[in-house]
């Protein structure tokens, strides 16, 4: 079974919670706090395998998660680090965050890796409390939460050149005569229902791989018929073969043909009408295919046009040429925009720098506060003791939650939720 999109859950390990120790032993004098770090959380890593051809094993694994860190150990030993879970992907993956749409890693090479959740960090022992004013602190942190996420996987085919047509218009016999793929051929549409790839050996001695991708219909890039499934695969082809045919064997009128389909391409997002064009004349051997040739050649005189009869292989190596001559000068086509950040660099960008929180006033004396830095420090912050309630108070105060509360117009006795943790605004 072909599988090219999946929708998986991941969730990175939490990282291990630092520990309160202390060491006590006969000959160790001013031995003090010992308490070791927590060991991080494991991350999710996506790798390209090129032995994979599908995202099936992916469709039966929707939930993808990694270990927690280990907590830490006394004598200031660190907990262990858990393992990364790395998910084999084929070539042409590409992740996106399902909730913004924003590509996380295009993945293109084999070995390539991307990391698509990152584990929380541990949390730190009391040993790194300790100072000349608190010789035996109770404090530790807790291990920070990992990533967690719906993420969308896709497989957009490697392919240099991609077969374009309506329904049986010949792709696939075609890339049967010029490949020793082997697709399915049949005399009735949409025989083709999954991409099949070919390599192509050129007579003077180059290659590229070519797909023969399902059939368009018009309304394809509105998601009719195969509609995206399809187009999808064509996004990294840099050569397009439009196959035409010519001889009217359904009945369908070629000039409209090419029109419809270019307009479907035209209508994609990603720039498909850039890439060149060759035109395949298909079935020339169908009586009236000269005719239709003729009136195609005068309504589109700066098409490049070839005339072929795939079935013989006749005037195929003229066509296989002029796609290997385009290739070598035709770059190639990113599928993400420049903004997007795929670099293997640091790519350096000015921010406004986000506010650690908000204040959200819910009514009847009730207030809310919400934001990434906030809920990080809440989540890493232990609520066991004395000592705990005020080191969490002063990295409030330091944050300025205090005073952005009472701008706000919260009053003594007031309900501040965190977290879905309520506190009491206190004077």
């Amino acid at each position: 079974m072909f599988v090219d999109r999946v929708k998986i859950h991941v969730k990175a390990g939490k990282g291990g919670d630092g520990i309160v120790a202390f060491r006590h032993e006969k000959y160790v004098a001013y031995g003090g706090p010992s308490g070791g770090d927590g060991g991080n959380g494991g991350d999710i890593v996506f790798e390209v395998d090129e032995g994979k051809s599908t995202l099936l094993d992916l469709r039966y694994h929707k939930r993808i998660a990694a270990e927690n860190g280990v907590n830490g150990k006394t004598k200031k030993m660190a907990g262990a680090a858990a393992k990364e879970v790395v998910v084999k992907v084929p070539q042409g993956t590409i992740i996106k965050d399902a909730q913004t749409e924003r590509i996380l890693a295009d993945l293109t090479r084999h070995g390539q890796r991307a990391v698509i959740a990152r584990g929380g960090k541990g949390g730190r022992g009391n040993f790194h409390f300790r100072s000349s004013k608190n010789t035996a602190p109770q404090y530790s942190e807790l291990g920070e939460p990992g990533e967690e996420k719906d993420i969308l996987v896709e497989l957009k085919l490697l392919a240099d050149v991609g077969l374009v047509g309506y329904p049986s218009v010949g792709k696939s016999t075609l890339l049967s005569v010029v490949s020793k793929a082997k697709p399915e051929i049949a005399d009735y549409h949409f025989t083709t229902i999954t991409p099949n790839l070919g390599m192509v050996q050129v007579p003077d001695g180059r290659s590229f791989v070519m797909a023969d991708l399902p059939g368009l219909i018009k309304g394809a890039s509105e998601g009719k018929g195969l509609g995206h499934q399809f187009l999808r695969h064509i996004e990294r082809c840099r050569v397009i073969l439009h196959v035409v045919d010519m001889g009217s064997h359904d009945g369908r009128d070629p000039l409209e043909d090419y029109r419809i389909i270019n307009e479907e391409l035209a209508n994609y997002e990603y720039r498909l009408t850039e890439r060149p064009q060759i035109v395949v004349a298909n079935k020339m051997d169908i009586e009236g295919a000269e005719e239709n040739l003729k009136r195609f050649k005068d309504a589109y005189p700066d098409a490049d046009v070839y005339e072929t009869t795939a079935i013989i292989a006749e005037g195929l190596d003229p066509v296989l040429y002029k796609a290997a001559d385009l290739l070598e000068v035709t770059p190639q086509f990113p599928i993400y925009s420049e903004d997007e950040e795929l670099s293997e660099g640091v790519l350096y960008k000015f921010e406004e720098e986000k506010p650690a929180f908000h204040v959200h006033n819910m009514g009847n004396g009730m207030w809310k506060l919400t934001g990434e830095e906030l809920e990080r420090v809440f989540k890493t912050s232990k609520m066991n003791n004395e000592e705990d309630f005020i080191r969490f108070s002063r990295k409030m105060r330091m944050m300025k939650v205090d005073e952005a509360l009472r701008d706000a117009g919260c009053q003594n006795g007031d309900t501040v939720c965190i977290c879905n943790i309520e506190f009491e605004f206190i004077e």
